[in-house]
C-alpha cells in the first residue's frame, strides 16, 4: 500500500480492490474537512459528515507507516543508512520536537492525537466504504522541513526543545560544559595574554584533579548510604558529589594546597592542558548554569502564564479559519522555508491524490487538518495550478551554498598538506610518525571515551575511536556513524521510539535521573546520543589537538611550526619549478 491508495479491509495488511466510483462517466466530488489533532469536536463532526456524505471513499492524512501504528500494527524498522545519515540526528530531534508539542496538547485535552483520523477510518470501516491514504510520508516531510530550516530558525527549534522538555538548569550546565571544552584550548592559547601564567594554570590544574577526585567519592558515598543520613537520599548523588567536588576545588584554590606537588609531577605540558580546560569548563558552566537559573526564574511565570492560556483555550478555535491563517502567517514569519515543506508542499501532495480520485469518479470526503484546508481546496478548485508530484518527493537541499562541505573539503585539504609541508622542510619521519601518533591516539581516546560514556557497548565505541583519526579530517565521514553500525547488531529501532520518549517526557512525578536512564533504555534515542557523542568526542579531540599538541611538537623542533611550513612550501615551489623547467 502507498500514499493515496486505496484501502478499506481493517489491516492495512490486506489490500482489496478500490469499491466501484459513483460517477463512472464523469467526475466525482471531494468535500473537504478541516479538524484539529486534539479535538473532541472533530472528532464527532467526522462521524456526522461521513455519515451524512456516505461517500465511495475516506481520504484520511496519514502515509502507510503512520496508518500501520495507528492501526495497531508492527511499526517501520529503521534502516541503518537512513539512521546514520549527515543530518538524521538533527531532523530525529525536529520530528520529535513536533510529536512532543502535539502529545502534550493531547494530553491536556484528553484525546490521543490524530483521533480524528482514527474516527474516520473506523466509521469507513462501518459504512464499507475505501480508506484513501492521501499524505507524503513522514520521513520525506521532516528531511525537506529541515533542509528548508535556516540556521538561525535551526537553533531556535533545537534550543526550544532542549529548554522546553528537560530542567532549564539541566540545560544550561550541558550547553556551558560545552562551550568551556572549546574555550579551554583558547585560554591555554592565548592566556598568557590574559595574565594567566603557569601560576594560575597549575592551581586551576590541582583544584580539578582534587575536585575529580573527591566528586567521585561523593557520589559513590552518598549513592551507598545516603538513604541512613538525615535529610538525604541516595539519588541525590550526583548533586552531593557536585557540591563536594566544588567545595575541593575552592579548598585548594584558596589554600594552594597540592599544587607544587600536582606541578613538579606533571611538568609544564600536563600542567597547562588540565587547567586551561578546567578554567574554560568553569567558566562555561558558571555561565550555563546562571542562565539556565534565569530561564528557570523567568519561565515559572511563563508557564503559568502558559497553562491558564491552555485552561482557557477552546480546541475548537484550531478549526475557526482566521486562527488558523493567523497562526499560518506566524508560522511563515518563523520559517519560510520549513512553512512550505509542513504545509504548502503537503496541500499540493494532498490535493494530487484527491484529483486523482475526483477523475476517477469518486465522491470522496477528505479528513486534513484546518491548517490544509484553505490550500488543498484552492488546488481542487483550480488544479492547473498544481506544482509536479515529482517536485514533491524526494530529498531535498537547502539551496544555498553548501558551506558545511566546503569547510569540510579545506580542513582534508589543510591536514594533508601540512603534514606534505613539514615533511618538505625536512622534518624527519620519525618526528611525523609521533605526531600522527599524537593525533591518533587523542581522536580514539575522546571518541571511545564520550561513546562509552553514552551507553555505547565496548566493541561500538573501540570501532568509532579506531577510525576517529581519518573521519575528523573527511566531510563525509563521521566516526559516529561507525560506532551506531555496530551498535544497531545489538539494537532494533523504529518509529514508535519517539512516542516511548514522549510518554517517559509526560511523567512528571519522577525525577528527572531516572526519565534519562529510562531515555537511554529506548533503542532510538540511545542510539542518537551514542552517535551524536561520538562525533562530539572528535571534534573535541581535533580541537584539544590544534591548541595543545602542535604547540608542544613546535617547541621540541629547531624552528617553528610555521616557520617549517613555509620552509616547506618553498622547497616545494622549487621542485616543482625545476621539474617543469
Amino acid at each position: 500500500m502507498s500514499d493515496g491508495s486505496l484501502e478499506d479491509t481493517p489491516t492495512p495488511d490486506d489490500t482489496a480492490a478500490a469499491p466501484a466510483p459513483s460517477n463512472p462517466a464523469g467526475e466525482g466530488d471531494v468535500t473537504v474537512v478541516g479538524t484539529a489533532h486534539v479535538s473532541q469536536e472533530s472528532v464527532t463532526e467526522v462521524e456526522d459528515t461521513l455519515a451524512e456524505e456516505r461517500p465511495d471513499i475516506v481520504a484520511v492524512e496519514l502515509d502507510e507507516g503512520r496508518y500501520r501504528q495507528m492501526r495497531g500494527g508492527t511499526p517501520d524498522d529503521l534502516e541503518p543508512g537512513d539512521l546514520l545519515g549527515g543530518n538524521t540526528v538533527f531532523q530525529f530531534l525536529a520530528y520529535w520536537m513536533l510529536s512532543y508539542v502535539q502529545s502534550r496538547m493531547g494530553d491536556r485535552f484528553d484525546i490521543e492525537p490524530g483521533a480524528e483520523q482514527l474516527a474516520a477510518i473506523e466509521t469507513a470501516e462501518e459504512l464499507g466504504v475505501g480508506v484513501a491514504l492521501v499524505d507524503r510520508e513522514i520521513d520525506t516531510t521532516i528531511q525537506r522541513f529541515w533542509a528548508r530550516l535556516g540556521l538561525v530558525a535551526k537553533f531556535r527549534m533545537l534550543g526550544g526543545l532542549a529548554f522546553g522538555v528537560t530542567d532549564p538548569r539541566i540545560a544550561g550546565v550541558t550547553f556551558g560544559l560545552a562551550a568551556g571544552l572549546f574555550l579551554g584550548p583558547l585560554i591555554g592559547v592565548f592566556g598568557g595574554s590574559l595574565g594567566i601564567g603557569a601560576g594560575v594554570l597549575g592551581v586551576a590544574a590541582t583544584a580539578a584533579l582534587a575536585a575529580g577526585v573527591a566528586g567521585y567519592l561523593g557520589v559513590e558515598l552518598v549513592s551507598a548510604f545516603g538513604d541512613a543520613l538525615p535529610g538525604v537520599r541516595s539519588s541525590d548523588d550526583l548533586l552531593a558529589g557536585g557540591l563536594i567536588g566544588a567545595g575541593a576545588a575552592v579548598f585548594v584554590a584558596v589554600s594552594g594546597v597540592g599544587v607544587e606537588l600536582v606541578t613538579g609531577t606533571l611538568g609544564g605540558f600536563p600542567v597547562t592542558a588540565v587547567g586551561s580546560l578546567s578554567l574554560g569548563i568553569t567558566a562555561g558552566v558558571a555561565v550555563g548554569t546562571l542562565a539556565g537559573v534565569l530561564v528557570d526564574a523567568l519561565g515559572v511565570g511563563l508557564a503559568e502564564e502558559a497553562d491558564e492560556e491552555l485552561e482557557e483555550f477552546d480546541p475548537a478555535e484550531l478549526t475557526d479559519g482566521d486562527v488558523v491563517s493567523a497562526m499560518m502567517e506566524e508560522f511563515r514569519a518563523f520559517s519560510p522555508g520549513g512553512a512550505e515543506a509542513l504545509i504548502d508542499e503537503r496541500d499540493a501532495y494532498i490535493a494530487h491524490n484527491l484529483v486523482d480520485l475526483r477523475e476517477a469518479g469518486y465522491d470522496v470526503v477528505a479528513v486534513v487538518g484546518a491548517g490544509h484546508r484553505a490550500g488543498v481546496e484552492s488546488y481542487l478548485e483550480d488544479p492547473s495550478g498544481l506544482p509536479a508530484m515529482e517536485s514533491l518527493v524526494g530529498e531535498a537541499d537547502s539551496g544555498g551554498v553548501p558551506w558545511g562541505k566546503l569547510i569540510g573539503f579545506g580542513i582534508t585539504a589543510a591536514f594533508v598538506g601540512f603534514f606534505v609541508l613539514l615533511a618538505m622542510a625536512g622534518v624527519r619521519n620519525t618526528e611525523l610518525l609521533r605526531l600522527f601518533a599524537a593525533w591518533f591516539l587523542i581522536n580514539g581516546v575522546f571518541a571511545a571515551g564520550l561513546a562509552k560514556l553514552a551507553g555505547a557497548r565496548w566493541r561500538s565505541a573501540g570501532v568509532g575511536g579506531l577510525v576517529a583519526w581519518m573521519t575528523s579530517v573527511n566531510p563525509l565521514l563521521a566516526p559516529g556513524w561507525f560506532t551506531g553500525y555496530v551498535e544497531l547488531r545489538h539494537l532494533t529501532v523504529n518509529v514508535s521510539d519517539v512516542g516511548t520518549l514522549n510518554e517517559l517526557l509526560s511523567d512528571e512525578t519522577r525525577p528527572l535521573r531516572e526519565i534519562v536512564a529510562d531515555m537511554l533504555d529506548v533503542p532510538l534515542f540511545r542510539l542518537i546520543v551514542v552517535v551524536a557523542m561520538t562525533n562530539v568526542g572528535s571534534v573535541i579531540a581535533s580541537v584539544l589537538f590544534a591548541a595543545y599538541v602542535l604547540p608542544a611538537f613546535s617547541a621540541s623542533l629547531d624552528a617553528g611550526v610555521a616557520e617549517l611550513m613555509v620552509r616547506g612550501a618553498r622547497n616545494s615551489a622549487e621542485l616543482l619549478w625545476g621539474a617543469v623547467a
